[in-house]
This record gives structure tokens, sequence and C-alpha cells, in this order.
């Protein structure tokens, strides 16, 4: 909490009995409510008047109970980079990846800052869907999470203990890992640079290796595929095409597999016209209610 103080005016400064007579007198004119002993419910004040003092007395309210305005610092670029307007966005083509997700989008930036993600429909994974899911778009989130750490810490008896900078990070990773076996243990990835890297630093530590392991993890899928098909794939379903769905605690619309691609298949297969005179029937079972529980035409707890 700021131990400034801040006076306005020389009366409130010095504290004069002026400024105190003044203060107690806050409003020196009778609101125009009461007439010859009436109340407020009975007396009779034109409405623009009631509408005036109720406004005044609002704001009065508000400017007394908030606090210090922050100080905001613009400070302008010393060497602005190129084919940067201030204010002006630029969109950029990437990709979202999280858990077996993969989704291409579009990054909306203003000054250097993503603020907005949308799908990009010219990416040649275009045919997983055009759209975003809702993790997707809370994603932009995560770079302005104001709990995050923004300085390397490490744990000392316990306790959380900061680091002046990632370079005492780095001499002090590299020092404490000379000489040791390691293993890398990372969620699973899917770019070939980062699997690149990881592969040239563990060639340094003989003996080393990676580990990946995703917290919502399909290897059962993958692993009942393999017994049952010889092939440990995850298969590509195609709800637009199905007469019937059942589908059991899968979330296939929120959050299970690609949702983005499924939902673009069931809308599909939802929608009654003359080339599909027929509407896919969908059942769910499930514990809980989910997005796709929610669009079931017969749901089962």
């Amino acid at each position: 909490m700021s131990q400034k103080k801040y006076w306005q005016n020389l009366g409130e400064l010095n504290n004069t009995e002026g400024y105190r007579k003044l203060v107690k007198d806050e409003f020196q004119e009778d609101l125009p409510f009461k007439e010859d002993g009436k109340t407020i419910l009975n007396a009779k004040a034109p409405r623009r008047d009631f509408l005036k003092y109720l406004g005044f007395s609002t704001a009065a309210a508000t400017l007394a109970a908030s606090c210090e305005t922050p100080v905001i610092k613009s400070i302008p670029y010393l060497n602005q980079p190129e084919n940067l307007t201030p204010g002006v966005a630029q969109y950029y083509a990437t990709t979202y990846v999280a858990e077996g997700d993969v989704v291409p989008i579009i990054a909306k930036v203003r000054d250097g800052r993503p603020i907005k993600l949308d799908g990009n429909a010219l990416s040649y994974l275009n045919s997983k869907g055009e759209g975003t899911s809702a993790r997707v778009q809370a994603a932009v989130l995560d770079l302005y999470d104001t709990g995050r750490l923004r300085y390397p810490v490490e744990i000392v008896q316990g306790e959380l203990k900061e680091l002046p900078s990632f370079d005492d990070l780095d001499k002090k990773i590299t020092g404490d890992l000379s000489g040791s076996k390691i293993v890398l243990l990372t969620s699973t990835l899917n770019s070939p640079t980062t699997r690149e890297i990881i592969s040239a630093f563990l060639e340094k530590y003989p003996g080393s290796r990676h580990v990946q392991y995703d917290a919502v993890s399909y290897s059962g899928m993958l692993e009942a595929n393999e017994i049952s098909y010889g092939k440990r794939v995850i298969p590509t379903y195609h709800f637009d095409k199905a007469k019937v769905i059942v589908s059991l605690d899968a979330d296939f619309l929120g959050t299970w597999l690609s949702p983005i691609e499924f939902a673009s298949q069931y809308a599909a297969g939802r929608k009654i016209n003359q080339k599909n005179p027929d509407m896919s029937k969908h059942i769910q079972f499930e514990g809980l209610l989910s997005l796709t529980g929610a669009n079931a035409d017969e749901r089962f707890l």
C-alpha cells in the first residue's frame, strides 16, 4: 500500500477552520425535496432536479471511494521496428498445438501483443475445420496471466527462491547436470525442430533419455487399436456419414480428440436438405454434463 498523501488545496493541508466548516457542510444548499414539512416521498420536485441530484451524489460517492489513479508511462520507440505502425494490427499464420489437438490459426497482433485468434481457412489443415474451439480462444490469455512467474525460481528447503536472471539459471543447471544421467520429461512434441534440439542436448550426457507424458493421454486408445487392428494409431471419425452416433463419455464437440473437425462434420450430418433428407440421431452416455451431451437427442447419466 502506498504511503503517499495528497492534498487538494492549501486549506486541506493546513486544516484551517474554514476548510473544516466547508467539509462539514459539503452540500451547502438544501435539496429541493421538502416542502412545508413534507417528506421526500410526497414532495413536489421536478423529475429533472431529482435525476440531477441523484447523478451528482452517485458521482461524488464514486470519486470519494476511488483509489489513486495508476501512473501509465508511455515510452516511445528509440528504433521503431520495420513495418510496424502503432495501433495498427498485423496478422500472422501460426498453429495451436496442445494435447494432440493441432489447429491452424491466424493471430491478430497489435503493437507486438497477440490479442485475438481465428481459424485459418487457407491452411492445408483446412479439412479439419475452419473455426476454433474454446481452448484455442482462451490460449491467448496465457500470455497475460498476472500470476505467472516473471523470473526463474528454484526450490530451496521447500521454499521458492528467485534467481536474478536466466543466465544465472543456465549456469546453475549446467553445473548440476555435469556428469549426470538426465531424464527429460515433456508432453508429446510434434515439432521436428524441438525434437532435434532435445536429441542434440541429450547426446552430451550419455545414458540420458527423453520421456513424453500427457496429462490427458490417449495411450489406452493407441494400445487398444494395436491389439485389435495391429496398428498403433488414433482413428479418424466421419460424423457427417453416421446415421446413429453413440458416445460413451466422449465430449467430441468440446475437448475430445479433434473437436473443431468433429463439430463441422456433426453439423453437416444434422442439417436436413434435399441431398440429406435424414438427420443423424445422437445418443450420449456420460457422468457429467458436457457440450456434446447438451446437443444430444437422448442423454443418459
